[in-house]
């Protein structure tokens, strides 16, 4: 008959490390107890120590030498790892960063000439076909411009179409008889005649507002500005030199735009950046709901330590799965409730009931992608380490969706497959009715979610049959201690 094995029991059950701690702490605790010295909490009550004695020592006391060692030798490791742990991370962020503006000719831009053989199409034509070799300007702070054909996009909606389906990033516009419409309006003298009808702009803010605001319109509006500034100038001595005194004064008091001003450009933003509250839910919202979905893993890491000894693998594992999925349901509606107030633009696309529909069912598989994440490595990595993986997670998912992934490095293609990145791609489509990619926004959370409950699953089993197997050895070496001392009896 075997005697039962006097296993020192927790107050609950990591499935990575309540078990078994790792082996700096085992050693610690080892060190503590050859000492007669208990553990307890850093405040408040708890077992008081056989000695020292409670409450009466100095930091520096000699009698506590030996906690002092355990104490700062636990600093000291914890402020490594930290440092390890920046070191991993921290460049990745930096890095999506650091290199922007070397990518920048990743953007594509369109050129259509709807004037033809007109002097202005032709000027701008030849005026981005330089830009776009990096002519004049600082090395790669250009896009890269493509000449389209004005057939593929014959009106201004086919254009403005095509740039919010993201077949480019920008398009500029020379439109129809441009050129011609000055020279008719000189010649009668027309007060009606508009120089913004000659140049159009178009671009999608709403598509990324970093790209837009940094790169996209500055550079645009630049190489337009000095184009038609030089071209104006050109075009308008060549006319004064070609006219009379008197049909130069007639012109100029009837249609003084014609002069001053001949050419100019209008900026088309087809998808306004309208609301400056929507950066919280598309990038820094997104961090709280790691850190919600985090506090939710580290509760539930707690309170399923005191059932989960009793219930076979197949209740645990199942416990694991359902609970933190539940939770996320209200923790979910109730973020997106928050937006509801600031009046975050969810009717863009969808109406607006449908929209916040829409962005809670999201934001729950978005939760759930990152949540169970943590729940997964907190198995392996037990609470005294998931706080380094939490900061991975976070850093990691950040760093491609800040800026468009295109104005990267190659090293950050990874991100399209990334919970943030994909969450904050559906959040454009919600508030600013940019491209769908719902479809495939959907599928990445989705899979990152059967990604974590095959892994928590895995990981739950590997830890409680190692955890069986400890148990049962630690008999068999009871057993073997009984045997010993009633044979010396």
């Amino acid at each position: 008959m075997s005697t039962q094995t006097p296993v020192r029991t927790r107050s609950r059950e990591s499935a990575a490390g309540q078990t078994m701690n790792s082996n700096t702490e085992e050693r610690e605790e080892v060190y503590l107890a050859e000492d007669g010295i208990g553990t307890r909490p850093a405040e408040g009550g708890g077992a008081a120590p056989m000695q020292p004695a409670k409450y009466q020592h100095s930091f520096w006391d000699p009698q506590i030498a030996h906690l002092r060692q355990v104490y700062i030798k636990m600093i000291v490791a914890a402020t490594i790892l930290m440092i390890l742990m920046m070191w991993f991370a921290l460049p990745v962020y930096w890095g999506s960063l650091g290199e922007t503006s070397e990518h920048v000719p990743n953007l594509k831009g369109w050129v259509i000439n709807r004037d033809g053989d007109g002097a202005l199409g032709q000027t701008i034509v030849q005026a981005f076909e330089a830009n776009s070799r990096g002519e004049g300007v600082a090395p790669k702070q250009h896009l890269t411009w493509i000449v389209v054909d004005p057939s593929q996009y014959p009106s201004d909606d086919d254009v403005g179409y095509a740039i919010v389906d993201e077949q480019a990033w920008a398009a500029v516009v020379v439109n129809t008889a441009a050129t011609q419409a000055l020279v008719n309006a000189r010649s009668t003298g027309n007060s009606s005649y508009n120089p913004l009808s000659a140049i159009s702009f178009y671009y999608n803010q709403g598509r990324n507002e970093v790209a837009a605001n940094s790169f996209i319109v500055p550079l645009t509006t630049q190489l337009l500005q000095t184009t038609l500034g030089q071209f104006n100038a050109m075009f308008t001595g060549q006319w004064l030199a070609s006219v009379t005194s008197t049909d130069m004064v007639t012109t100029a008091a009837r249609a003084p735009q014609t002069v001053s001003q001949p050419f100019a450009v209008t900026p088309i933003n087809l998808r306004p950046f309208t609301k400056t509250v929507s950066t919280a839910i598309l990038l820094v919202g997104q961090i709280y709901i790691t850190i919600f979905a985090f506090v939710i893993t580290m509760a539930h890491d707690a309170a399923r330590g005191v059932i989960s000894p009793f219930l076979t693998f197949g209740s645990y594992a199942k416990l694991r799965l359902i609970v933190p999925m539940i939770a996320y349901i209200p923790m979910s509606f109730s973020y997106a409730m928050i937006s509801l107030p600031f009046k975050v633009t969810f009717g863009a696309k969808f109406s607006y009931a449908g929209g916040f529909f829409i962005f809670w069912l999201y934001v729950y598989m978005g939760m759930a992608a990152l949540g169970l994440s943590t729940e997964a490595m907190v198995t392996l990595l037990t609470p005294r380490f998931i706080a380094n993986f939490l900061l991975v997670l976070i850093i990691y998912n950040v760093s491609v969706a800040s800026v468009p992934i295109i104005l990267q490095p190659s090293f950050y293609r990874w991100g399209y497959g990334f919970p943030v990145f994909n969450l904050s791609q559906t959040v454009r489509t919600i508030i600013f009715n940019t491209k769908s990619h719902m479809g495939l926004n959907a599928g990445v959370l989705i899979c990152w979610i059967a990604l974590n409950f095959a892994t928590i699953t895995a990981f739950t089993w590997f830890i409680r049959k190692r955890t069986i197997n400890e148990e049962k050895s630690q008999e068999r070496a009871l057993d073997k201690d009984v045997d010993a001392e009633k044979a010396d009896a």
